[in-house]
C-alpha cells in the first residue's frame, strides 16, 4: 500500500471540483457544494495460523448538493467522466426542485469558513504487502496463543490499513482537502472449554503505523485479558460505586456529546436540553476540544462544511460551554456554527482531582468495594429521558483489590445523574476513537445480577 491508492491527484481532484461547481452555476443553481472522496486499503484477517481474509479495497466517490434558494437536493456517483458529473448535478438539481424550502438551509456563513486550512500531518502511507499484513497478524495471535495453555482458541487477528483523500468545494469560495490514514492491528483470543470459555480482546489504532503498538504485545495483552475472565459469575443485585475501564469510559463521554449536539437539541430528544452554561458534570471536571492535534484521529482544519475548527472548552469546572453544531443545526437554534459538522473532533477529559497516583491500581483503591466494568453489550441509552441500561461484564472489588470476575450483570442508571456523579478520573488515560479519557469512577449505579 502506498501513493498508488490514489488515481486522482489533489490537483485532479480540485479541478473536478471547480468543474461541477461550475455545472451547477449553469444549470441555474443558487449555490452548490461538492465533496470528493477517493481511497484504497488492505484488510487482511488470519485465524490459528491460516489466513481467512485478504480484502482490497478501491473507492471513490462524488457527492453534490444544490440550492435553488431554499430548496435542496443531493446525488451522488462514483463515476467522474463529464457527463456522468453532469448528470450527477441535473439529479441533484431535479431533487430540489421537488422539495420543499427549509429557511435553515443554505451555505456555512462566509466569515466561518477556513480560507488558508493548516496542514495537520494526517497522512501515513504504510506501504505494508498482503504478505507482510499476514505475518503480522500471525505475529499477533501467536503471541496471544503463547501466554497460557489455557488460550485454547481465537477469533482471529487482523490488520487494516487505510488510505484517502478528498476535496471539498462550494460555490461561495471555499476549496480544501487533504490525505489522511488509518492502521490498525486486533487479535481476539479465547481462553477456557466448553460452557467456561471467555473471549476478550485488545487493539492498536493510529493515523502512522510507527505509532501502533507490537504486534506480540497486543497479542499477549488480549490473552492475559481474556484468561482474566475465566471462572466469571454472576452477583447479587445491588447498589454499589462503578468504576469504568478507561476503553469503555469513552461511552459515557459519547453519550454526552450526542446529548448536545445541534441534530438532538433541537428535535427536542436530549436529556440535556437547554444545558448551555448549567453544571452537568461536578467542578473538577473538564472536557477540551482541540482539533489541531498534530498526526491525530479527530483533528481537521475545517469540518464537513469548510468551516474553520478551533480549540474550545467544552465543559469547564463541571459546566458546558459549548454545543456541537453545523450551521443546519445552529440556525434551528439561533446560534452559530461550532464547526462540528461531521461530528467531534479530538476530546480531552480531565479532571482537577487526577494525580499520577490515580493509575488503574490507584483507582481501583478509590472504588474500595464495588464493580469495575471492562465490557459493555447493547446500546441501553435512552437520549430523551437519559435512562442508561447496558448488559456488561468485569470484576468485583474489595479492599481496592480485584476479587473475582462477574458476568450476565447489567448495570443501570440516569445519564443525568451518572455525570454528575463522577468521583475521579483516572491518570491511566486511552484513546479510543475522539476521545482521550482515563478510567471513570461513578459514585452509584443499580448493579442487577442474580
Amino acid at each position: 500500500m502506498s501513493d498508488s491508492a490514489f488515481i486522482h491527484s489533489q490537483d485532479q481532484l480540485k479541478q473536478l471540483a471547480l468543474d461541477i461547481l461550475r455545472y451547477a452555476k449553469e444549470k441555474g443553481a443558487s449555490d452548490a457544494i461538492v465533496g470528493i472522496t477517493e481511497g484504497g486499503g488492505l484488510s487482511v484477517s488470519v485465524h490459528r495460523g491460516k489466513v481467512e481474509t485478504i480484502e482490497r479495497n478501491k473507492d471513490k466517490v462524488v457527492g453534490v448538493t444544490v440550492y435553488i434558494g431554499k430548496k435542496r437536493g443531493n446525488a451522488t456517483t462514483s463515476d467522474f467522466s463529464e457527463a456522468s458529473l453532469r448528470a450527477t448535478v441535473e439529479a441533484a438539481y431535479n431533487i430540489a426542485t421537488f422539495t420543499a424550502e427549509d429557511e435553515y438551509a443554505g451555505l456555512p456563513d462566509a466569515d466561518m469558513i477556513e480560507r488558508h486550512p493548516r496542514d495537520l500531518q494526517l497522512y501515513y502511507p504504510w506501504p505494508v504487502t498482503a504478505e507482510d499484513a499476514v505475518e503480522i497478524a500471525n505475529r499477533c495471535e501467536s503471541a496471544a496463543f503463547a501466554v497460557d495453555k489455557r488460550v485454547t482458541n481465537s477469533e482471529g487477528a487482523s490488520v487494516g490499513v487505510q488510505h484517502t483523500h478528498f476535496i471539498s468545494a462550494d460555490s461561495q469560495g471555499f476549496i480544501g482537502g487533504y490525505p489522511y490514514s488509518r492502521h490498525s492491528i486486533s487479535v481476539s483470543p479465547i481462553a477456557g472449554k466448553g460452557a467456561n470459555m471467555q473471549r476478550d480482546y485488545w487493539y492498536s489504532s493510529a493515523r502512522d503505523p510507527s505509532k501502533l503498538a507490537p504486534p506480540e504485545e497486543i497479542g499477549r495483552y488480549a490473552a492475559e485479558r481474556a484468561l482474566a475472565r475465566l471462572n466469571a459469575c454472576r452477583i447479587e443485585t445491588c447498589k454499589c460505586p462503578v468504576l469504568f475501564e478507561a476503553p469503555i469510559a469513552g461511552g459515557l463521554i459519547g453519550a454526552f456529546v450526542n446529548a448536545v449536539s445541534g441534530g438532538s437539541l433541537y428535535r427536542k430528544s436530549s436529556f440535556l436540553l437547554d444545558s448551555l452554561g448549567k453544571a452537568v458534570f461536578p467542578d473538577h471536571v473538564s472536557i477540551t476540544e482541540d482539533p489541531h492535534i498534530i498526526g491525530a484521529t479527530g483533528s481537521s482544519p475545517f469540518d464537513d462544511e469548510g468551516v474553520r475548527t478551533v480549540k474550545r472548552d467544552v465543559v469547564r469546572n463541571g459546566v458546558v460551554k459549548g454545543y456541537f453544531l453545523s450551521s443546519y443545526s445552529a440556525r434551528r437554534l439561533g446560534m452559530k456554527t461550532t464547526g462540528n459538522a461531521g461530528g467531534a473532533h479530538n476530546l480531552f477529559v480531565t479532571s482537577s482531582l487526577t494525580d499520577q497516583s490515580d493509575n488503574f491500581e490507584g483507582m481501583l483503591r478509590k472504588l474500595g468495594k464495588g464493580l469495575l466494568v471492562t465490557e459493555l453489550m447493547g446500546q441501553g441509552v435512552n437520549y430523551v429521558t437519559g435512562d442508561y441500561s447496558r448488559g456488561a461484564s468485569g470484576y468485583w472489588v474489595e479492599n481496592g483489590v480485584i476479587q473475582f470476575p462477574v458476568q450476565e450483570i447489567t448495570i443501570a442508571g440516569n445519564m443525568k445523574d451518572m455525570l454528575r456523579q463522577i468521583v475521579a478520573v483516572g491518570a491511566d488515560t486511552l484513546v479510543r476513537g475522539t476521545i482521550e479519557t482515563g478510567s471513570i469512577l461513578i459514585e452509584n449505579m443499580t448493579v442487577a445480577g442474580s
